[in-house]
């Protein structure tokens, strides 16, 4: 009976250690197993049986893409200016036994050997330079770091400089000169928006002149061809007018009646000259000779009065005239 008994406890015993070393690993994980203290293997996902006693699993690693934040590290520029960056790192175990054994806290290697590099590059560079340089700063970091860490089974995918902290000063001077920059693009801005203005006004004006220069001109053009159609149509008119007359046959007489109207609304009117027709000539003479004829006495025998001589232009007319009326 208790030899039943023992036989069942080592058979529960033999179960359980049988049970213990089986191992199953998940994605992205990695186990690393030692045999008597030294490496045995490295155990990749899915279903796996150690050795009871003789292995054991020495770490389990991730295989998964990682990154890690660092702490702002000061570092000194070429110019002697003293300021904080901090690093972010993107990093991938790909050799779980390197990383188990290339060395103690890879990690902390990562981040001491991340300030050492940043160091070393932006002591080349200037203030302005590393203000502006980070994609050489992020190269030169990546392509150092992944260098160094292939022993410790580290890839080093990215590095990226995260802030970039100058001291209170320098922050001051940029931001007055920052200021300053853009009040000069503004200054600018508002001379060339000033400049295209003005050009434009003056354009403005220009069209404005030529359009009222040529407005002008239509006019001019519309009135003297409006004054030449009127004088076209008076003198068509007149000769209208003339032409009738020569058909209707008018006498002498009539045409000495309307010469004597026409003296009469010239002597009503405001003309200081008046034009006397060479017909008043013969009024005039009849005037002369009928005053002569009461004022002196009748001669014997009259004598026959000498016949004027016509008178051949306006200039013996006009003189006639001024004779007959001294003598009235």
């Amino acid at each position: 009976m208790e030899f039943g008994v023992l036989l069942l406890i080592v058979f529960i015993i033999i179960i359980l250690v049988v049970v213990a070393g089986v191992k199953i690993v998940s994605q992205s994980k990695a186990y690393v197993v030692e045999r008597l203290g030294a490496y045995h293997r490295t155990m990749q996902t899915g279903l796996h049986y150690v050795v009871p006693i003789l292995d054991r699993v020495a770490c389990v690693v991730s295989l998964k893409e990682m990154v890690k934040d660092f702490a702002p590290q000061p570092v000194i520029t070429k110019d002697n200016v003293t300021m904080q960056i901090d690093t972010v790192v993107y990093y991938q175990i790909t050799d779980p036994k390197l990383y188990t054994y290339g060395v103690e806290n890879p990690i902390s290697a990562i981040e001491n050997l991340t300030a050492t590099t940043l160091r070393n590059i932006i002591g080349d560079l200037e203030l302005d330079e590393t203000l502006t340089s980070r994609d050489v700063i992020n190269t030169k970091m990546r392509s150092i770091l992944d260098e160094a860490t292939d022993a410790w089974g580290i890839k080093v995918h990215r590095v990226e400089v995260k802030n970039i902290l100058p001291p209170r000063d320098i922050q001051e001077a940029m931001e007055k000169q920052m200021r300053a920059e853009r009040e000069r693009r503004e200054a600018i801005l508002r001379a060339e928006g000033e400049k295209k203005s003005q050009i434009l006004i003056a354009e403005g004006e220009k069209e404005s002149t030529v359009l009222r220069a040529e407005a002008a001109k239509e006019a001019k053009i519309k009135e003297a061809e409006g004054e030449a159609q009127s004088i076209i149509k008076i003198q068509e008119a007149t000769a209208e007018g003339l032409r009738l007359i020569k058909e209707v046959g008018m006498d002498e007489a009539v045409l000495k009646l309307k010469s004597y109207e026409a003296m009469v609304d010239v002597a009503n009117g405001q003309a200081t000259k008046i034009i006397v027709p060479s017909e008043l000539q013969n009024l005039a003479t009849l005037g002369t000779t009928l005053h002569e004829m009461v004022d002196k006495p009748v001669p014997p025998k009259p004598r026959p009065k000498p016949i004027p001589k016509p008178m051949s232009n306006i200039s013996d007319i006009n003189s006639k005239l001024d004779d007959t009326t001294e003598k009235i």
